[in-house]
């Protein structure tokens, strides 16, 4: 079975950081984005085992929505 979760990827001078917002402390990084997906792929179906099936099915139901905003800068 397959379920699609939120993932938070931001880049820096380093590389990238990624993280799932529904598995607190479900985090990964890389040095491309290719790899970061990878990765943090892989961290979240580690998370996911470590579960039972009702602690999956709630926090996989959360809904997660993300947005870009234009505000004005001094």
């Amino acid at each position: 079975m397959s379920k699609k979760v939120s993932v938070i990827i931001e880049k820096d001078k380093e590389g990238f950081y990624a993280y799932c917002p529904e598995l607190e402390g479900c985090h990964s990084q890389g040095d491309t984005f290719e790899e970061v997906l990878t990765n943090i792929k892989e961290a979240i179906e580690l998370y996911l085992e470590t579960l039972n099936k009702e602690e999956r099915n709630e926090l996989l139901s959360k809904e997660i929505f993300s947005t870009t905003l234009e505000v004005k800068v001094a």
